[in-house]
Order: C-alpha cells, then sequence, then structure tokens
C-alpha cells in the first residue's frame, strides 16, 4: 500500500511524543536542557554524516569531485536567499503559533515560544534527513517501506526525548511529517524512477548542512533560521543537472 510508511511514521510520532510529555512532566528544567543538548549533539553528528554525501562516487562522476562542495554550497547560498525572501521560517513559526493559540490554551510568551520551538525544530529533523527523502521515494515507487520503517523507529525515540524537553509542539510535527512526506511519495509515484542517484546525494549532502544547522540551535550556540535554508534540498539536484549538462 503506497503510503503506508509516511502512516507508520506520522503514529511513530505521535506515539512517541505522548510518551515524551509523560516522562517529561517528571523532569527537572536541567534534565530537560541536558537532553536538548544531547540531542543537538546527535543531530551535528547525523549531519556531518549526511554532508559526506559529497564523496559519494555517483555525485563525483557526474559533477566532478572539485565541484561536489559548490553544489552544496551555491544550494545553501541560493536556497537560504529564496527561502528567506519567502519567509519560510516566519511562516513556519506561525503555523506553530497558531496550532499553540488553537490547541495549547492560555500560556505565557516562554511557553508559547517552547512550543513554536518544539514544533519546528521536531518538524526539519524530521524531514530533512536522507531517509525522508529515498524513503518516500522507495514507497511511492511501490518498492518498500523499509527505509520508512527504520526512520519511524528512529523518529518515536527522537520525538519522546524532544517532547520531554520541549514539549507538545513536537507532536504537531507529526502535521509536517504528512505533508513532507506525503508530497515526496507522490513525487516517488511520478519520477522516482527517473532519479539518479547523483541527485539523491546532491540532497542529502545539502540536508546534512541544515541537520547541521539544527544541532546549532539546539545547542543555542546561534539561531540559524534553518527553514529558509530549505529550497536548498531542490536546488542542489538542479544544480548537479546544469553542471553535468554543461561538462
Amino acid at each position: 500500500m503506497i503510503g503506508l510508511g509516511t502512516m507508520i511514521n506520522i503514529v511513530a510520532v505521535i506515539v512517541g511524543s505522548t510518551m515524551g510529555l509523560l516522562i517529561g512532566n517528571r523532569l527537572s528544567s536541567v534534565t530537560r536542557e541536558t537532553v536538548t543538548n544531547g540531542l543537538g549533539l546527535i543531530t551535528l553528528v547525523v549531519g556531518a554524516l549526511n554532508v559526506m554525501s559529497i564523496g559519494d562516487n555517483s555525485f563525483i562522476d557526474v559533477v566532478g569531485s572539485e565541484w561536489t562542495l559548490i553544489v552544496v554550497l551555491g544550494a545553501v547560498v541560493l536556497g537560504g536567499m529564496l527561502g528567506s525572501s519567502l519567509g519560510i521560517e516566519t511562516r513556519l513559526n506561525g503555523v506553530g503559533a497558531r496550532l499553540q493559540e488553537r490547541f495549547g490554551g492560555d500560556a505565557g510568551d516562554e511557553d508559547r515560544a517552547r512550543f513554536v520551538e518544539g514544533y519546528v525544530s521536531a518538524s526539519l529533523l524530521f524531514c530533512v534527513g536522507p531517509l525522508t527523502i529515498l524513503g518516500s521515494l522507495s514507497d511511492g515507487l511501490g518498492t518498500g517501506i523499509d527505509q520508512l520503517v527504520l526512520k519511524s523507529s528512529l523518529d518515536l525515540f527522537a520525538a519522546m526525548a524532544f517532547a520531554a524537553s520541549l514539549g507538545v509542539g513536537v507532536m504537531f510535527s507529526a502535521v509536517t511529517v504528512a505533508v513532507v512526506q506525503g508530497a515526496l511519495t507522490v513525487l516517488g509515484v511520478v519520477f522516482g524512477s527517473f532519479m539518479p542517484d547523483a541527485l539523491i546525494s546532491a540532497m542529502t549532502a545539502a540536508g546534512g548542512v541544515l541537520l547541521l544547522g539544527i544541532g546549532i540551535r539546539l545547542l543555542q550556540v546561534k539561531e540559524i533560521r534553518v527553514a529558509d535554508m530549505l529550497p536548498a534540498l531542490v536546488i542542489a539536484p538542479l544544480i548537479t543537472l546544469f553542471i553535468d549538462s554543461v561538462r
């Protein structure tokens, strides 16, 4: 059944968030901060591993070893310019704020900010990684949901930890997962069989940079507007195709 993988992922996020909320009420603010820092560090590790896709042979064969990093750089810069002009981060924060007002009840500015941060950070983390892209495309192609099942198990524990430290906003990231992975699954149905490995590697490497940004954000080193860089995931394969056409 096409779309089953995304449905499992949504349930995993909701279940993990629920468990995290039950645990989080028993944790001190110091413990919640420590958990968030741990998540930030792990996110940095995952992001770094994804960035290593610039060394994939399929990517190098298409653009050349000297151009892989430039492709990712160009994608992140151009994606950031496009995303900021479209106000993606602001719009995503607005969605989080509206969800908080609708479902979070009366809350002060600090609680509202925590809700929005939980929603935005979890949405970005759950929707940027390579398993999101590869798993959803595979689901759309009807070649299996193994990758999304693996992602669901990882997201369950991540959602538990996020919700324990950032609150109920994390649970609503399931909405973003449904929209993003649903759209990618549809793309898999239509175009997935025509997507070369080099393009997937370019998307994965660009996604790794965004994950690094999320990690830095979770560690509260700097409030990087990662959502504004999301167009990089589309621009990276487009630049790859352009370089391949002119080589």
